[in-house]
């Protein structure tokens, strides 16, 4: 995986989030690889914690009364949420047998040792962790290539985080992202797509937006990003905060298929087959004689006329190549005109 040539040509690397939205068990995990990696997701991501160490005390026994609680306490609910390392290794090898990358956000020191050791392809920098120097450190240290998100980071801790990866390998995707979950489109702000390929010139750049629909992807790619990550979900109204604004499989196949369709859009038709597809073909005008025309007569436009005939003669686009010729060669009104019945420019 080589992350930074990915800015200087036309190919997007497009990662399906899928979080914790397994709710905690592998078939549904399985599932999601086998689903988003056949819909078009080149890479699929999760999460991992050690809860233990992450939250103190207090926080880990934190009452949670939420619709979307797992557990009676906030630390029982994400315990329900984790997948054990054996899984995790389960996930690694489906992930290659589909064909996709294996990609988490490490939320501890802990969880980023289990990673290396499970031989992540990918790890991703939350937006949490902008601007944590210390543990940004640790991930670059493993040399392995990083996808950082810059929501809620001011310009200072996105520059700080990015070059303290810098000291240690350029694999790094720099993602544009808003923090609000869902975000309304007035809120997506993808113009800082741009600036940020200005400020970052040899790093890939690209966007991780919380948006329910698809077409930021395109009108991202169009800014100049090239990787994306989207939230998915298997039932959209499964219990969990990610699952409404994440996109089912349909919607991500088609979230995956128009950015990749975009580098084949740009390319002009070449000029030597314009003109002649099958509906001119079909229903192309040929020039014609609007009023008789005697051998001698010249060729103005008050004499031409456009009609559809079962075959084409002259397309009535090149009108202008017949204009001021000489008929030599009797034509009735309302047939066609032919190079052969005309001479040069009089």
């Amino acid at each position: 995986m080589m992350l930074k040539h990915l800015r200087s040509s036309h190919q997007s690397l497009i990662i399906a989030e899928v979080g914790q939205n397994h709710q905690g068990k592998l078939e549904n995990a399985l599932e999601y690889i086998h689903r988003f990696a056949s819909a078009g997701a080149d890479v699929i991501k999760f999460q991992t914690r050690n809860n233990r160490y992450l939250f103190s005390e207090d926080a880990y026994n934190k009452p949670y009364d939420s619709e979307n609680a797992f557990g009676p306490t906030y630390g029982e609910h994400r315990e329900q949420l984790e997948l054990t390392p054996d899984e995790k290794r389960i996930l690694r090898a489906k992930c290659r047998e589909a064909g996709a990358l294996f990609m988490s956000t490490p939320f501890d020191e802990y969880s980023l040792e289990l990673l290396v050791d499970l031989q992540i392809d990918l790890l991703k920098i939350a937006s949490f962790d902008i601007g944590n120097l210390p543990f940004i450190d640790r991930i670059a240290q493993t040399g392995i290539p990083v996808v950082v998100s810059t929501g809620g980071a001011n310009d200072e801790q996105i520059r700080n985080s990015v070059d303290t990866i810098l000291r240690y390998h350029d694999e790094i995707a720099l993602l544009h992202c808003v923090s609000e979950y869902p975000c309304d489109h007035n809120h997506l702000g993808l113009q800082r797509i741009e600036r940020f390929l200005n400020d970052y010139p040899t790093i890939t750049i690209g966007l991780s937006d919380h948006f329910n629909g698809i077409v930021s992807g395109p009108v991202g790619y169009m800014c100049g990003a090239r990787v994306f990550e989207k939230h998915v979900t298997l039932n959209r109204s499964w219990k969990g905060t990610d699952h409404s604004f994440a996109l089912e499989p349909d919607g991500f196949r088609r979230f995956a298929r128009d950015i990749k369709r975009i580098p084949e859009m740009m390319p002009p038709k070449p000029t030597e087959s314009l003109g002649t597809e099958p509906v001119f073909k079909k229903l192309g005008k040929s020039l014609a004689a609007r009023v008789p025309l005697s051998p001698g007569d010249v060729i103005t436009l008050d004499k031409l006329t456009g009609k559809i005939f079962e075959t084409t003669y002259i397309p009535v686009r090149e009108s202008n190549s017949i204009l001021g010729q000489k008929a030599i060669a009797s034509i009735d009104q309302g047939m066609p005109i032919r190079y052969e019945q005309l001479s040069g420019p009089g």
